[in-house]
């Protein structure tokens, strides 16, 4: 399989769960227990491709300046701080630290 013929069967699929999604009564999402696990859904998925994008190269875990970015950018947001100082401040680390030669 190309990679042209994966990304458009993946788009394929993708309408085609979307499309389901619009199908399904909304009855089943109204409920209590529905709803907290929509809720820890998203935050898993969030949180898995933040320590994907954080932590992966390739197929290798690599650990280099986006940890400590990371790292800085949790910290601010648990300190209320306005997110685009936290988008400054975690860029601002990472430069700092590949700027001395921590770099991936």
């Amino acid at each position: 399989m190309t990679l042209w013929t994966g990304i458009v069967v993946a788009s394929i699929v993708c309408v085609a769960l979307k499309a389901v999604g619009y199908l399904l009564p909304p009855r089943w999402f109204d409920g209590p227990r529905a709803q907290r696990t929509i809720d820890q859904l998203t935050v898993a998925l969030l949180a898995a491709l933040v320590v994907v994008q954080t932590l992966g190269s390739g197929t290798a875990i690599v650990v280099d300046a986006r940890v400590p970015a990371v790292i800085a950018a949790a910290v601010l947001l648990v300190l209320r701080a306005p997110f685009l100082l936290v988008v400054v401040a975690a860029a601002g680390v990472a430069a700092v630290l590949r700027a001395v030669g921590w770099a991936a």
